[in-house]
């Protein structure tokens, strides 16, 4: 069994009565040999190490070993608390788990590269999210990634999930694609409303550049990644109501690559251009290296 798109996964959900989620499933199987349960429980670490990630990380106040992120998560946390939030429990509660996995990354703790570690912070805000407002059980949420591998794995196939290869489209366009399609299933939505609402995310945060400041993947890695939590509830809530992507959803992956290939080499994680190339970005690249020398 092979998946090459995103319209062959539909079809094939639709022939065979199965959830996106289950389809990955099926697919691990007949790939590794392994049992369903070996594979649920490998899963089921992975969903658990992320936990780890967002709750240390919403307590931590300490700042990177590059001094230029830190801390942020927990200011986060308190202000969501303090019920002033203008983004609503769900979004909310996700842009603070989103930093505070980022962050955890930066801290070089251990995170899960869904689908790499400059996006690492978007699914598991998301996931966790829904586990908390909607008291979406660990099962549910590892089926959930499940979902998040097979359209990530389609993503990846037809097209970039690496900054270096694609720009920053390629790494938190994907993560957020991939959650959006992930909270459209969760939430009991159809393999094509799943797969509509990966394709608006995605079309959403096209033409993202990478320009890490200094090349760490700190700034503005960790606050695009709080960011495309709320693009992926926004483009779940548009799917689940009905609207559909007007371009397919192979077709915006299709842009995505061509988008790639036609960017700059300034632009693809050089840092050589972008906000790493402002006078701010200039500067603290200046004392990261001043520091190490």
């Amino acid at each position: 069994m092979e998946i090459r798109s995103m319209n062959e996964l539909i079809e094939f959900c639709t022939h065979k009565q199965k959830t996106i989620g289950e389809v990955m499933l099926m697919m691990e199987i007949e790939k590794s040999g392994r049992d369903q349960k070996t594979i649920i429980s490998m899963m089921e670490e992975r969903l658990f190490k992320m936990q780890e990630a967002v709750e240390s990380g919403k307590k931590d106040t300490s700042t990177a070993p590059s001094g230029i992120s830190g801390g942020d998560a927990v200011k986060m946390y308190d202000y969501v608390n303090q019920g002033n939030s203008l983004s609503g429990s769900y979004i909310s509660d996700a842009m603070t788990f989103s930093l505070a996995t980022s962050e955890s990354n930066a801290r070089m703790g251990v995170i899960v590269a869904t689908p790499t570690a400059g996006a690492a912070g978007i699914l598991p805000g998301v996931l966790f999210s829904l586990h908390k407002n909607d008291g979406t059980s660990y099962r549910d949420l590892v089926m959930g990634l499940f979902t998040a591998s097979a359209l990530g794995y389609v993503i990846a196939n037809r097209s970039f999930i690496s900054g270096a290869a694609g720009g920053c489209q390629a790494e938190v366009g994907s993560a957020t694609a991939m959650a959006a399609g992930t909270i459209v299933e969760l939430k009991g939505g159809t393999p094509k409303q799943a797969v509509n609402a990966t394709a608006i995310a995605l079309k959403s945060l096209l033409g993202l550049v990478c320009d890490p400041v200094a090349g760490l993947v700190e700034v503005p890695c960790i606050k695009r990644n709080v960011i495309g939590t709320s693009i992926a509830f926004s483009a779940a809530d548009l799917s689940l109501a009905g609207v559909e992507s007007r371009i397919p959803c192979d077709e915006v992956i299709e842009a995505m690559y061509k988008i790639g290939k036609e960017m700059p080499r300034t632009l693809r994680e050089t840092a050589l251009g972008g906000l790493a190339m402002t006078e701010t970005g200039k500067r603290v690249k200046e004392q990261l290296f001043s520091k190490r020398s």
